[in-house]
């Protein structure tokens, strides 16, 4: 789910166990026009409840929670079939739970100890279908992915169709599917297709390391 409406302020339903944080983003929010809290949970279960019941168009999720942590909630609201924004917000700058966080579908990766500020920021463009993550992080998941992909070849460009590179740059640019498939003037699905052709020539594992290795090789320009 995209938004297109923007009429109306983008809904975000908190998931996370520290009351006094969700006191704060709830201030903050209460601030913002086009941003509104539909909604929090201090516990995972009544997250999952709630994002079915509000159908809201983002999830800011903690990344460490007893018992279900924030990796098995996110996969737990895909399973029930939740197609808004997942957004992980947490105190973890360790490489492995950036990687674990944005390899199992997440949206964004925001770390709690950013500038408000730059935090309405991000949650904006969030709501907007982009790719966020700390700015602060960037570096870090380029050298990642980098020391992490074990394959046989590096990824060549030229062996993509000029569809699949314009697909690529938009990927890099941070776009949903839905975003690339109106920009393109294809469909959804076909985007889809691409997407998964790309990532296999290209020898790479999500749409994230696609993005990340298109920027580092200057793709995206």
């Amino acid at each position: 789910m995209t938004r297109i409406d923007h009429d109306s302020p983008a809904t975000i339903l908190l998931i996370d166990d520290h009351p006094l944080l969700r006191r704060g983003v709830a201030q903050l929010l209460e601030l913002e026009d086009d941003l509104e809290l539909a909604g929090e949970a201090g516990e995972p279960e009544l997250g999952l409840r709630l994002a079915g019941e509000l159908d809201p168009d983002m999830v800011l999720l903690d990344l460490n929670m007893p018992g279900m942590d924030g990796i098995a909630t996110l996969k737990a609201l895909r399973e029930q079939g939740y197609a808004g924004r997942i957004v992980m917000f947490t105190v973890s700058d360790h490489e492995e739970d950036l990687v674990a966080a944005l390899r199992s579908g997440a949206d964004g990766y925001l770390l709690k100890d950013m500038d408000p500020d730059e935090m309405v920021r991000q949650l904006r463009q969030a709501a907007l279908g982009r790719m966020v993550i700390s700015e602060s992080l960037t570096a870090l998941l380029a050298e990642a992915l980098r020391s992490q992909r074990n394959q046989p070849a590096a990824p060549d460009i030229h062996s993509l169709t000029q569809r699949e590179r314009e697909i690529l740059r938009e990927l890099a640019a941070g776009l949903s599917n839905k975003l690339i498939a109106r920009k393109l003037d294809i469909t959804e699905g076909t985007v889809k297709v691409h997407v998964k052709h790309l990532l296999k020539k290209l020898n790479l594992r999500s749409r994230v390391e696609a993005a990340v290795w298109a920027v580092q090789e200057g793709v995206d320009k």
